[in-house]
Parts: C-alpha cells; structure tokens; sequence
C-alpha cells in the first residue's frame, strides 16, 4: 500500500472530532508554514540549489531542527534526481512524505505503557511553567474517563502553591491527591502514594516532581531516589517517564530534552501550548535529533485539550491538501 493511502486509511478510522482538534491545534503551523511553502513553489517553478536552500530556511524556521532539515533536504537533492523532478509542484508530495516519515514509525511507540490488571505508575517531569502541573490534571481526567481508578502524587514539595494547583486538578478531575507539608522529601510522598494506590486498587498513579535545573546534581540525586522509592515498591515503576515541554519556547524545549535525558531515562514527551505557535515542526525535532516519541500534545485551554498524539492526524493537521490530492491521485492511477 502506498505512502498517502495509507495515511487516509489510517486517518478514516480515526473520530472526525480527533481529526478538527489536530487541523485548529495546528492552524498557526499550518498557516506559516505552508503560507511559506505556497510562496516558494511559486518563486521557484523549477527545482535546483536555490529552490533547496530555501527550502532548508523555510524548515529551520519551523523548528524542525538544524541537523534534521541538512538530513531531509540532502535526501530530497537525491530523490528528486532519482525521480527526475523537474518542476517544483511535483515535488511537494515528496516533500510531505520525506517530513510524515520522520513521525511515522510505529504505532505503539506513542502509546502509554499501561499495565493490565496491575497498578501503572506514570513519572512527570519537567521545568517549571510549562504547564507540568495542568498536564498531570488532564492525563488524569482522560485517565478516568477511560474507565481508570487515577490517584496523583503531589511531588514538587518545593514550589510554592505546587501541592495547592495539583489539588485544584484533583478537585476538577474527581482524583485523589497524595501530599504531604511542603518541603517535604519527595521520596517520601512517593512512598505514601504507592502504598495508598495500593490499598485502594488504583489503576494509575500519576507523580509529580520538581522542575529546578539550576543545579543538574540536586535534580538528579532527587530523581534517582524518588525512582527507586518506585521501583522498591513496584520492582519494574515508573512504566512512563514523561517529560513535559512547551511548544511556543522552540529550541530552549531542546535544550531542556536533553539536560533531563541525562539525569533520568525519559519514555516520551508531553508537548503543551502547539496550538499557540507557529513553529509546530519542533515535534519532528525531537523526534529525529533525540529519538524519544511524542505520546501527548497540547491542542487549547480546554479539560479535553490534551490529545494522544497521533502521528497521521499530526501530519494530516499540516498537510491534508496535499495529502488528499496525491492519495486521490494513487486511487485513479
């Protein structure tokens, strides 16, 4: 089955209400982006070296990343060789194709690793001020509504006003929160949440974690202690480690990627706020430069806003004009 049919085929089985959440998430991506790829197509008609560097500033203006846009273009120098692409209208399939197969590698990458039967414990990290605390409050709503018993954790014991948010989240998505004092040790609440978990044959446990990088030592000292608390308890917690980034920050969410992919072993990425910027390409970057899945995406304000993420729909939010074009294309051919 061909590339673009099978994106359809996928994209079919999928609500119409996950297909408009990922088209208006990313209309400020879509409308830079492909707004730059109209103009291109029609200040190049033909395909040679200028056409190729400017479409390697469109990329990096994206945020699809330095390395990973020098990779894709070089790749398309070649196919387009191979191919015989002359006209630059011809060649922008190739172009959603080359981008789709940085995302789409399999299915199961981008699924949560939940444990059937038993107690999944789900480790969040991240930064102060992307919106850690909110995410935790909407993975557990959608948690509940898919039927789970959700308990959180309420680990960041040294921000002010942490615990209170994550109660205010609790308050809102009918969850439990285990706390103590603030300032208390981490490790500690850890322990007490496990055991309550336990007790009350919770299905999830979602734990949160302080977000200071000032100092990489302390940070890692606290999560290797709060990680082996977990393991203790539950010899193969936490099944997820998932970071928490900001879409609208760019590179900096690069930079933080791979400060905690040193100090802890991160299983996927939460991406918040890619409804508020135009750089949307910043998930094929962390894709390809740190190869860790994208399983979350931020798409709006609202409770239900948080959406699995779902590489078919995030491809399509960009390119469905193309896409639908070429698969009608390969139906009739």
């Amino acid at each position: 089955m061909s590339f673009f049919k099978n994106i359809k085929d996928k994209l079919s089985t999928q609500t119409d209400q996950v297909t408009e959440k990922f088209k208006d998430g990313l209309s400020k991506t879509r409308n830079s982006f492909v707004g730059a790829m109209n103009e291109l197509m029609m200040d190049y008609r033909t395909v040679d070296e200028e056409f190729f560097e400017e479409l390697e500033e469109i990329l990096i203006a994206a945020d699809v990343g330095v390395n990973t846009v020098m990779e894709l273009v070089d790749e398309l120098r070649e196919e387009a060789l191979r191919r015989n692409i002359k006209e630059s209208k011809n060649i922008q399939p190739l172009i959603t194709e080359k981008l789709s197969e940085l995302l789409i590698k399999s299915d199961e990458e981008t699924q949560i690793n939940m444990q059937q039967g038993e107690l999944t414990v789900i480790l969040v990290v991240g930064v102060n001020g992307v919106g850690k605390t909110t995410t935790i409050g909407k993975m557990a709503k959608r948690f509940k509504d898919d039927g789970n018993k959700v308990m959180m954790a309420a680990g960041d014991t040294f921000r002010a006003g942490a615990i209170e948010q994550l109660e205010v989240w609790g308050e809102r998505a009918g969850v439990d929160v285990i706390k103590q004092q603030a300032g208390s040790d981490p490790a500690a609440v850890m322990y007490d949440a496990v055991k309550s978990a336990k007790s009350k044959n919770a299905d999830v446990l979602i734990c949160d974690t302080a977000g200071r990088l000032q100092n990489k030592v302390n940070l890692m000292k606290e999560l290797e202690k709060v990680k082996r608390v977990l393991t203790r308890e539950i010899p193969d917690a936490p099944h997820e480690v998932l970071l928490v980034l900001d879409a609208t920050t760019g590179q900096n969410a690069m930079t933080q990627a791979k400060i905690f992919q040193e100090v802890t072993d991160v299983t996927g990425i939460v991406l918040t706020k890619l409804d508020g910027t135009a750089k949307g390409g910043i998930v094929m970057a962390i894709r390809t430069e740190l190869d860790i899945p994208v399983k979350y995406v931020g798409l709006g304000e609202g409770m239900d806003d948080l959406q699995e993420f779902i590489p078919e729909q995030y491809v399509n939010g960009l390119f469905s004009e193309v896409i639908q074009e070429a698969g009608n294309e390969e139906e009739t051919s």
